[in-house]
């Protein structure tokens, strides 16, 4: 964390340049220029444009003065007098029009045939990064990499090294930046508001660079004060600190060989398992539990987890800066920058780029949904409802006590898809899984009758928010196509997943939200009665295809008092551990993709809790590492298996054998890939009754073979299982021309597959 300090800093540099007698500057200093940017080894895959990252780390903040070569000194060809009234008369020529450079010249005679003009920088220099083109892009809502024009980047102008400044606050009268450098002076460096109805200030200040603690002092138009952090800033103050922190996003990839190839890992038709988790509670320092790991840290625990464990992708909750610890992360201030309660951006890089390494994914959460109303942040950032809408009725969200976006400003969508792509860019992110896409959809939203306003047609539907929403989609796609966006909504919105050329949001996923909580609800039934509620496990095959589904038991499901996913389990301790496993059995072999939240790959019996770490120390007994290593085989069977993943979001990768035997409460289905030697035969049994002799019919003549059974005992099952292949009758059993006969273990779920044909 930075540390303020009171003691200012110089403001201005004198920097000399030897002129000849003939009034021309002999060695001119270049234009301004940015700080050469290198090029990082896995800027550009096959499937993406090239990315690069933002400039190299200044290692000083200090500038040298820049001393003439020889070459650059000429003889005199006139008189000083002469070179005096060039000088003056160019002075009076360029008077009002460039006031401030020609004020800044000052003649201090050396020789006879030669004078050195002095020439000092202001506080605030002007200087840009926007052009023409850029600011066109910026008002029609179009520029989607704001983050390498706005906030702040250490640059090279007039041979200083320094910081660019840029802010949009269209309604402010005067803005200044403020800092350790200047002591918090809020007058000594004002920014220059841009000519061209942009709202936009910005300004080159010399001499500060990577690590200076900064805000905006801001004078509204209204008069009001005010102090703000930077929307842009790539790094802010560990809370409760609220300053920005000028910073560079600069690291040297090493992922090549992932970013090459990742299309194949993020494909539809592909293994999709995700581990969620919240890195301040997945595990902590064991000698000072109230103590963060590092990124660094958790790298070196996590990855080798997930790796082991077989999952194919995580999915950070937040890592976003948010103030507020206990929102989880899910209220951002600092959308730009990756919190600073467990190390640097480059620290944050790493992590993701070992996950790269060991073939394993990456997904972020984004939060375009709201935003708090932190005094330092975006709520009413420059004395106006800047980003947030101004009508109460849209802008204001009464669940969370936060702010909602205003989609239809161009600017404020401008902001939002340059958030998105920033990070599937600077930080190489597989994807994003959007939050509350529901409450952005809908107008009513949470609101009762006379708390909001309809659209122009008279519906519920926020249509600027739509119309956001699939230009987010069609923005990542089109710069990043081997990645996914994934939709945590929860309502029959039709065609969250389908492409927007055929009327969809666009977006690749969607979380299968009904099922979830069908399924949780199912299974929390006592045993006995499970036959009344066998409709609540067959009913999501209905619409099991209408959206490319992700099926979903996250952090949502263990907190509030909703118990953990162990405890709501019924039955005594062994039934708590088998109808565990049975659920996740039914998880992995259902289509669609996979999400399980930390802690629920072990079974541990406490919810989950955001100021400690897992309970890891439980793993050291049978039920939770039988637990986990029934997790590891259902992720190992469902990468192994194709069946179980080529058609997950199509009718034809499955077919009911027997959906309908709810006295006995069993369910029989195949899975079924692109080539049928791959069918896999399910069998779950929802009871905890051992059945003897029980015929199945199965999708070819073989014989088949028990690849997976949750009632192992190394799961901590009761050993009921199928050791020996079983050869196929030709005896019709379930519409199918052929059967077997099978051992079905107490609340046991089992996958069989053909090994042979006959």
């Amino acid at each position: 964390m930075a540390k303020k300090t009171n003691k200012p800093q110089p403001n201005n540099t004198a920097v000399e340049a030897t002129t000849n007698l003939t009034g021309e500057q002999a060695a001119p200093f270049p234009e301004s220029q940015p700080v050469k940017t290198k090029k990082a080894a896995s800027a550009k895959s096959n499937s993406e444009p090239a990315v690069f990252p933002e400039a190299a780390p200044v290692k000083t903040t200090k500038a040298a003065t820049r001393k003439p070569k020889p070459a650059e000194t000429a003889s005199a060809e006139t008189s000083i007098n002469e070179l005096v009234t060039n000088i003056a008369a160019k002075k009076k020529k360029t008077a009002g029009a460039n006031k401030t450079e020609a004020s800044n010249l000052l003649l201090i005679p050396e020789s006879p045939d030669q004078v050195t003009i002095t020439q000092t920088l202001n506080p605030v220099e002007a200087y840009s990064r926007f052009t023409n083109f850029d600011i066109d892009l910026f008002k029609g809502g179009k520029h989607f990499k704001l983050y390498e024009k706005l906030g702040s980047h250490v640059v090279t102008h007039k041979d200083v090294v320094g910081t660019y400044f840029a802010v949009w606050a269209p309604n402010a009268q005067f803005i200044s930046v403020i800092g350790n450098f200047n002591g918090w002076n809020k007058g000594s460096h004002a920014l220059n508001h841009r000519w061209d109805g942009s709202g936009i200030w910005e300004g080159f200040i010399p001499h500060i660079g990577n690590g200076e603690v900064y805000k905006y002092f801001i004078r509204s138009n209204s008069g009001e004060l005010l102090e703000k952090g930077d929307p842009f800033a790539l790094r802010w103050e560990e809370p409760p600190q609220t300053a920005s922190i000028v910073a560079d996003t600069y690291y040297e990839w090493k992922d090549k060989d992932w970013m090459d190839n990742r299309h194949q890992h993020n494909a539809l038709d592909r293994p999709y398992s995700v581990y969620e988790l919240h890195l301040g509670s997945w595990a902590r320092n064991n000698e000072s539990p109230d103590e963060f790991l590092t990124y660094s840290q958790i790298a070196d625990k996590l990855v080798p987890y997930i790796k082991e464990m077989g999952f194919t992708h995580v999915e950070f909750m937040p890592i976003m800066e948010h103030p507020y610890y206990p929102s989880w992360g899910y209220q951002l201030t600092g959308y730009f920058a990756a919190t600073s309660r467990y190390g640097t951006p480059q620290q944050l890089m790493e992590l993701i780029e070992r996950f790269h390494n060991e073939g394993i994914g990456v997904i972020l959460d984004w939060v375009p949904s709201h935003f708090p109303g932190d005094a330092h942040a975006l709520y009413r950032f420059d004395g106006t409802h800047l980003y947030e809408h101004e009508d109460v009725r849209k802008g204001y969200h009464p669940d969370w006590t936060s702010y909602i976006f205003n989609y239809g400003r161009n600017e404020v969508k401008a902001f939002l898809i340059s958030n998105a792509l920033f990070w599937l860019d600077r930080y190489h992110a597989d994807g994003l899984r959007v939050d509350g896409v529901a409450s952005i959809l809908y107008l009513d939203y949470s609101r009762k009758h006379g708390e909001w306003e309809p659209n122009i047609f008279g519906g519920n539907q926020n249509l600027e928010a739509i119309d956001f929403l699939k230009e987010f989609n069609m923005a990542v796609y089109s710069n990043f196509p081997d990645v996914q966006t994934i939709a945590e909504e929860s309502t029959s919105f039709k065609g969250v997943s389908s492409p927007v050329y055929t009327g969809g949001l666009g977006f690749g996923m969607k979380w299968m939200m009904g099922w979830m909580h069908d399924t949780i609800n199912y299974f929390k039934q006592d045993p006995i009665n499970r036959k009344y509620h066998h409709s609540e496990l067959t009913f999501s095959l209905i619409y099991a295809f209408n959206e490319n589904f992700m099926l979903p038991f996250s952090h949502d499901e263990v907190v509030y008092g909703k118990g953990s996913m162990l405890t709501k389990m019924p039955g005594d301790d062994w039934q708590k551990y088998a109808n565990l496993r049975l659920l996740y059995s039914y998880m992995f072999t259902h289509p669609g993709t996979k999400l399980l939240f930390m802690g629920s790959e072990f079974g541990q019996n406490a919810e989950w809790a955001f100021d400690k770490p897992l309970d890891w120390w439980v793993t050291q007994f049978d039920c939770h590492a039988g637990m986990q290593e029934a997790v590891k085989a259902l992720n190992h069977v469902y990468r192994n298996e194709p069946a179980l993943y080529e058609k997950g979001f199509s009718h034809e990768g499955f077919q009911w054998i027997d959906g309908g035997n709810a006295n006995d409460s069993i369910l029989v289905y195949a899975r079924k890939g692109h080539d049928a030697a791959n069918d896999v035969v399910v069998v779950l049994n929802m009871t905890p009754v051992v059945r003897y002799d029980f015929r199945i019919g199965v999708t070819g003549a073989g014989e088949w073979k028990e690849i997976f059974n949750s009632d192992r005992k190394q799961y901590w099952g009761s050993g009921v299982d199928n050791p020996l292949p079983l050869k196929s009758d030709a005896q019709s059993w379930h519409g199918q021309d052929n059967s077997i006969s099978i051992t079905v273990p107490p609340l046991g779920a089992m996958m069989f597959k053909k090994e042979s044909r006959l």
